[in-house]
């Protein structure tokens, strides 16, 4: 019975000493964070005030909040980014950036997972702007801030759009049991939209014609007449008569308002077009 003893208590003290070898080697130690930076152009990165490298970059961490300044090198009038991340441990944060002259023309996002209590797939997307289209596999599911649960544990292709912006389009995987979030940041088109014009486009007449007069209503002074499916530059329509103002000859050297008046609304059409070509002037009256 005391050798039984003797060899539980030894069994015990060894079970202590193999825990205590295991904290002394660091094997009860929370994993490190992975962290993965790319830009374009290149830049040099500083964590929580410390340079650590150049773009493209990798490296582990210490989990927890980190400060994350980067700054394009060469090119001074590009805007550097800065930002606040949390690093999880055992998870790789991605962090993406194309540099613009402003804030406007950067764009860019940040990749990072979370554990939840569950076997739970989940997905969260923040954008700027805000209310930007998200679409998931090619199918539109929303619009920012967007929020699902049932999103399969696979790769995904990931889109945002937002009108007067380019796209973002990323391809991510998801993991059961973490919450992939992504902050998404859309940079203005160059392109401007097109401009919409409003056009008047006569319509059929018992006469074959239209006529043109100085003032709105049949008592103005007739000084040009048009044609069916002739169109010119809307102006502003008369309230009270109902009659379309146009402007029937472009602006020319020693005519710089052109030539403008006014036609019915019976026989004329208010219209929108984004490529509106006018009609060649209207004939004028002698």
């Amino acid at each position: 019975m005391k050798t039984f003893k003797i060899v539980v208590v030894t069994l015990i003290a060894l079970s202590f000493l193999a825990v205590a070898g295991f904290f002394l080697i660091g094997f009860f130690k929370p994993k490190p964070a992975g962290i993965m930076v790319e830009t374009s152009p290149s830049s040099t990165i500083y964590l929580n005030g410390t340079i650590v490298g150049k773009t493209p970059f990798k490296g582990v961490y210490k989990p927890g909040e980190t400060l994350i300044k980067l700054v394009p090198d060469g090119v001074n009038e590009l805007l550097p980014f800065e930002t606040k991340v949390t690093l999880v441990s055992g998870i790789q944060t991605v962090i993406r950036r194309e540099f613009g002259v402003t804030e406007n023309a950067s764009s860019g996002d940040i990749i990072s997972f979370d554990n939840i209590p569950s076997k739970a797939t989940s997905l969260i997307a923040i954008s700027t702007p805000e209310n930007a289209q998200i679409s998931l596999d090619g199918v539109p599911r929303g619009f920012t801030p967007y929020k699902t649960s049932t999103i399969s544990p696979a790769e995904h292709q990931i889109s945002v759009k937002a009108p007067g912006y380019n796209d973002r389009i990323m391809t991510l995987k998801t993991l059961s049991g973490y919450r992939l979030t992504i902050f998404v940041k859309l940079a203005k088109s160059e392109t401007p939209p097109p401009i919409v014009k409003k056009y008047v486009e006569i319509l059929k007449t018992p006469t074959g014609f239209l006529r043109v007069r100085t003032e709105p209503g049949t008592k103005g002074e007739e000084i040009a007449e048009v044609k069916p499916g002739q169109k010119f530059l809307f102006l502003e329509t008369d309230v009270y008569t109902a009659w379309n103002k146009i402007q029937y000859q472009e602006p020319q050297p020693g005519l710089p308002n052109g030539i403008v008046g006014w036609v019915s609304g019976e026989f004329s059409k208010v219209m929108e077009s984004s490529n509106f070509d006018a009609t060649n002037s209207a004939t004028l009256s002698i």
